[in-house]
C-alpha cells in the first residue's frame, strides 16, 4: 500500500487539478456559477420545508431539517458513485494517451463530492440555527463521519468504475439500485416507524448506521453511537481494499477496452 500512497503523491498535482476541473464543470457555463453549491442545498431545504409542511405532515419535529441533514450525504454517496460508473469511460482519451495512476480519477470525483458536500453543510449549519436546532459539542464528531463515508464511497467507486469498462450496463443497474436503496434506508422516515421484526435486516444496510450518525449529530446533538460506526469503519476499509484490487487487477485491459 505504501507504493500505492507514493505514487499518487507524486501525481499530486494532477491529483488537485482534477479536483479541481470536477468542482469547475459542475456549474460550467452558468450564470451564478460555484455559487450554485451554496443555491442548490438552499433551494432543496425551501422545497421540502413548503412540501412536508403542507402536503405531506409527517409527525416529526423541524421534519425539514430532520431529513436535510442526512439527505446532503446520502447525495454525496449517491452522485459520486453514479458518476465513478462511467468515469474510465468518458475519461478514454486520456486513459490511451497518457500513463498515470488510474485510480486518481475516481479518487478525485470523491474528492470533489466530499468538497462540495462539506459546503453544503455551510448552508445546513444555518438553516439549524434558524430552525431553533442548536448545534452541540456533537459536530466535532462531524468530521470523523464524513471521513468514514468518504473511504466507503471511494471504494464503491472503483468496483463500479472498473467492472463498467467490461459491463456497461452496471452504470443503469447501479442507478436503480440506488434509487432502492435510498428507500431501504431511514432518509424521508424516522428509524422509530420500521416494524421491530424488521430492524435486524434494516441494520444489514450499511447506510444506516452512517445516515443515523449524521442525524445524531446535527438533528439530535448528540454524538453518534461510536462502537456502530467503528464497525461502519472497519466495513469501509475492507470494501476500499476490496475495490482497489479489483480496480488494478482490471485496469490492465482499460486502454484495450474503451
Amino acid at each position: 500500500m505504501g507504493a500505492v500512497f507514493r505514487e499518487i503523491y507524486a501525481y499530486r498535482e494532477m491529483y488537485m487539478n482534477m479536483v479541481k476541473r470536477n468542482l469547475r464543470t459542475r456549474y460550467k457555463a452558468s450564470f451564478f456559477g460555484f455559487l450554485w453549491t451554496f443555491i442548490n442545498p438552499l433551494l432543496q431545504l425551501v422545497v421540502y420545508s413548503l412540501v412536508f409542511s403542507t402536503i405531506m405532515r409527517m409527525n416529526v419535529d423541524h421534519y425539514p431539517m430532520f431529513l436535510f441533514v442526512v439527505l446532503l450525504p446520502w447525495i454525496f454517496f449517491a452522485s459520486t458513485t453514479q458518476e465513478a460508473a462511467n468515469l474510465i469511460v468518458s475519461n478514454h482519451n486520456i486513459i490511451k494517451k497518457v500513463y498515470f495512476p488510474r485510480e486518481i480519477l475516481p479518487l478525485a470525483s470523491a474528492t470533489a463530492g466530499l468538497v462540495n458536500m462539506g459546503l453544503s453543510f455551510l448552508v445546513a449549519f444555518i438553516a439549524l440555527l434558524f430552525s431553533h436546532i442548536p448545534l452541540t459539542w456533537s459536530v466535532l464528531a462531524l468530521p470523523l463521519v464524513m471521513v468514514i463515508e468518504f473511504v466507503f464511497t471511494f471504494g464503491v467507486s472503483l468496483v463500479l468504475a472498473a467492472v463498467n469498462v467490461y459491463f456497461r450496463d452496471v452504470e443503469h443497474i447501479w442507478g436503480i439500485v440506488i434509487m432502492a436503496w435510498f428507500y431501504l434506508t431511514p432518509i424521508v422516515y424516522p428509524l422509530n416507524m420500521v416494524p421491530a421484526k424488521y430492524l435486524k435486516y434494516l441494520f444489514l444496510n450499511p447506510m444506516v448506521t452512517i445516515m443515523e450518525a449524521y442525524r445524531d449529530i446535527l438533528y439530535y446533538g448528540v454524538f453518534p453511537y461510536f462502537p456502530g460506526l467503528g464497525i461502519f469503519a472497519l466495513m469501509a476499509f475492507f470494501v476500499l481494499i476490496f475495490g482497489y484490487l479489483v480496480f488494478m487487477r482490471l485496469s490492465r485491459g482499460f486502454a484495450e477496452q474503451v
